[in-house]
């Protein structure tokens, strides 16, 4: 296996660039009212679908690092078997599961999934989570790509 990736993100000016933007977008929703441990939950279980290893790596070290049990953070991939989440956080689960996946139904996001959503967070939070599962999936696109090694990822690295 390749320990280095195929373009380096710290060393192009365009990508340094394009990280400082995206990276700006990621903390008007940090800031956000959506509750830190549903980001953590959320920018976790994209991460996983997509495969991505450095932002599954990054954000178990952070969630762990936060005060997350690793029960939840092991559950998280089997979210609906598991009895540790609140009904907000598997909302969140499955608006982020449906909003990563939208290749996979030929309708996208649910109404159903949607409604359920909206019955735990309000419009403001709606919005901070939407932006936070399109955001997630852009940083899961762009490390996956690029082949970026996952496991030396420490907390707060980036922050």
């Amino acid at each position: 296996m390749n320990a280095d990736a195929r373009l380096n993100f710290y060393t192009s000016p365009l990508t340094a660039q394009f990280a400082r933007h995206i990276n700006s977008a990621g903390k008007v929703v940090s800031d956000s009212a959506l509750p830190h441990t549903t980001q953590e939950l959320v920018k976790l279980r994209a991460s996983q679908i997509n495969g991505c290893g450095f932002c599954t790596d990054m954000h178990t070290k952070d969630a762990a690092h936060a005060g997350e049990s690793p029960l939840r953070l092991h559950l998280v991939a089997v979210w609906r078997e598991a009895t540790v989440f609140t009904d907000a956080e598997r909302a969140a689960l499955e608006l982020t599961e449906e909003g990563t996946r939208i290749a996979d139904a030929a309708g996208g996001v649910s109404d159903e999934v949607w409604a359920n959503a909206a019955k735990h967070f309000d419009e403001e939070q709606l919005a901070a989570l939407v932006s936070l599962i399109a955001l997630i999936n852009a940083y899961n696109r762009l490390n996956v790509i690029v082949r970026q090694p996952a496991g030396d990822y420490q907390p707060g690295q980036f922050g």
